[in-house]
């Protein structure tokens, strides 16, 4: 079976499996940003903050989002963002999703031009809590 990290990333994918175990293997450095408490701009930006174990320095605008995510000095050649619970997000926001993956894909493919690897992996909670 083909594993998401034997392959260049390619736009947002479904995380595997174990993200963490796999990506540790492939010497991929995995963050985790938790989609589960953000509602507008301000929420996200400070999730991002959060996953990316930035500094209160950030500029928390989408600029300042795609140059932390495309920085060689700041970021690993290899690096995995773990999205989690993006489709809720998704659905619950799309034009704010839609802003976001601009960027993020944007990001993703300066890094292709630079020979590093970013992936984009939303991962999905194990249940609904409005189901419940």
């Amino acid at each position: 079976m083909i594993q998401v990290f034997d392959q260049s990333p390619e736009g947002i994918q479904k995380a595997p499996h174990d993200p963490r175990i796999l990506a540790a293997g492939y010497q991929v450095a995995l963050r985790e940003v938790a989609f589960s408490d953000v509602h507008d701009k301000d929420s996200l930006m400070l999730a991002m903050l959060r996953g990316l174990a930035l500094t209160d320095n950030f500029g928390r605008n989408w600029d300042a989002l795609y140059d932390v995510l495309t920085d060689p000095e700041a970021r690993p050649a290899r690096l995995g963002l773990l999205l989690c619970d993006f489709e809720h997000f998704r659905k619950r926001h799309p034009r704010l999703s839609g802003d976001l993956e601009r960027v993020m894909l944007d990001a993703q493919r300066d890094a292709a031009g630079q020979g590093r690897q970013l992936w984009l992996l939303a991962e999905e909670l194990e249940s609904d809590p409005k189901s419940w």
